[in-house]
């Protein structure tokens, strides 16, 4: 998984790359920055199949993007964020961040005194830190995230937090741009791939731990 992130990544620093070199003479590409806030949950089943109860919990993201001109009003937007998602239920606490690779198909009519922004398309990510926080009364504890595909049993029963690095999923995004650069966007995420890990030789488990969430953030285009 992590190749296939480096890949992914490499591909993306390629393609800015390459449209940069082609902006002095048709404008094909611009840059931005953008910045805000997430509400992410775990959505899925438990061990034993029962729907998780999972409420959002608040993070953050942040990173650069580039807007790859295609047609009239059509836009691919290739970017590269850290954000932060997880869940929250009782007294524990998940949080996992990430390096994230959205790859948007935006739709920007002029509208006013700027373009109307409407967009979606996939993720990849992959996981780089993480912990899982459970509070008893006065007490804490904390556990750092171990990111594996497969786990033993002795590994899932020896109190540790195991997630699997590779995440993909979906992004839709509507918007507003401004002709100054800046611009307001909303955006909701839906997680495709389960980011447990498979424990070895049990059967039993009916694990589904997938992301979702929705985030609001500022941006600048220069």
């Amino acid at each position: 998984m992590k190749k296939q992130f480096i890949v992914l990544t490499t591909a993306l620093a390629l393609c800015i790359t390459t449209a940069y070199a082609q902006k002095s003479e048709d404008k094909l590409v611009s840059f931005g920055i953008r910045a805000g806030v997430n509400l992410q949950k775990m959505y899925g089943d438990d061990f034993l199949g029962n729907k998780l109860n999972n409420d959002f919990r608040t993070g953050f993201h942040a990173g650069i993007n580039a807007d790859l001109y295609i047609s009239e009003g059509f836009y691919l937007q290739p970017g590269l964020l850290y954000s932060t998602k997880g869940a929250k239920k009782a007294n524990n606490t998940q949080n996992i961040s990430y390096i994230e690779l959205p790859v948007n198909l935006l739709f920007k009519p002029e509208l006013g005194a700027g373009r109307l922004l409407l967009g979606a398309g996939p993720y990849a990510a992959y996981g780089i830190s993480g912990k899982n926080k459970t509070k008893t009364g006065e007490a804490a504890i904390e556990l750092e995230a171990k990111f594996k595909n497969k786990v033993s049993a002795a590994d899932y029963l020896n109190a540790a937090y195991y997630v699997k690095p590779f995440d993909f999923g979906g992004n839709i995004l509507v918007g507003y741009e401004l002709n100054s650069g800046f611009s307001l966007q909303l955006n909701g995420q839906l997680g495709l791939s389960k980011i447990n890990p498979e424990i070895r030789d049990v059967t039993t488990d009916q694990r589904k731990w997938k992301n979702m969430g929705f985030g609001a953030s500022l941006g600048y285009r220069f």
